[in-house]
């Protein structure tokens, strides 16, 4: 089916253009939606007389979404599931949840403005686009975690979950093999320290020594 877009579309076009679409798509999505009409002549005439008025309402609530873009790009919401070890959600993550969640934060969408290519199925942070306007799209990070304090420990960046675990084990053998490197050190030193005392003590009793019998034998020869 070929329509005519009232607004831009994202993969698809800008206001004004007639492209051709599958029916259901049309038929579901686009007419119902008032984001296009048939491409028909009748429709397209309408387009034309009406088009100085959907641009100047387009200019102006897209000024308005990005006004609203600038204090919402960036945001982050939390979000608390079950999940098991290895991190997997016993569920998902989806447009439905993040919209309510952009929603309670102060700022009404639709889970239709939730551009989201999958469900959301792990823990951890997500980035999500939502659009506020077909021209003005902004990002938001999904911290998705099991506890608040999960999700604290993941916006400090640091690892959760059985990667986080590992990483943890793997700095605790690292700090116990540097303490036993630290440790063989210090005994090496006072393996070193003790041999030095010892030759010191044999040197300072040589030089208390009194001359040998041989040196004193020598004496008596030479004053006979």
């Amino acid at each position: 089916m070929e329509v005519v877009l009232l607004e831009r579309i994202e993969r698809l076009g800008q206001m004004g253009e007639v492209v051709r679409v599958k029916d259901g798509y049309a038929r579901n999505y686009l007419l119902p939606q008032k984001k296009a009409l048939r491409a028909t002549k009748s429709n397209l005439e309408l387009f034309e007389t009406g088009r100085a008025q959907l641009e100047a309402t387009n200019l102006e609530r897209r000024t308005e979404a990005e006004a609203v873009a600038e204090k919402v790009n960036g945001e982050v919401y939390v979000v608390l599931r079950q999940a098991g070890e290895a991190g997997q959600l016993y569920g998902s993550v989806t447009t439905r949840d993040i919209a309510g969640l952009v929603t309670e934060g102060g700022m009404t969408i639709s889970r239709a403005q939730v551009i989201l290519d999958q469900p959301i199925k792990s823990v951890g942070l997500h980035d999500v686009r939502v659009a506020l306007h077909p021209e003005v799209t902004v990002a938001v990070v999904v911290n998705v975690a099991r506890t608040e304090d999960e999700a604290e420990r993941q916006a400090r960046g640091e690892a959760v979950g059985a990667e986080g675990e590992r990483l943890a084990e793997e700095a605790e053998d690292a700090a116990l093999a540097a303490e036993e490197v630290f440790e063989d050190e210090d005994a090496a030193q006072a393996a070193t320290d003790e041999l030095e005392a010892a030759v010191e003590e044999v040197a300072e009793d040589q030089s208390d020594t009194p001359a040998s019998d041989d040196a004193e034998a020598e004496e008596e020869k030479t004053d006979d």
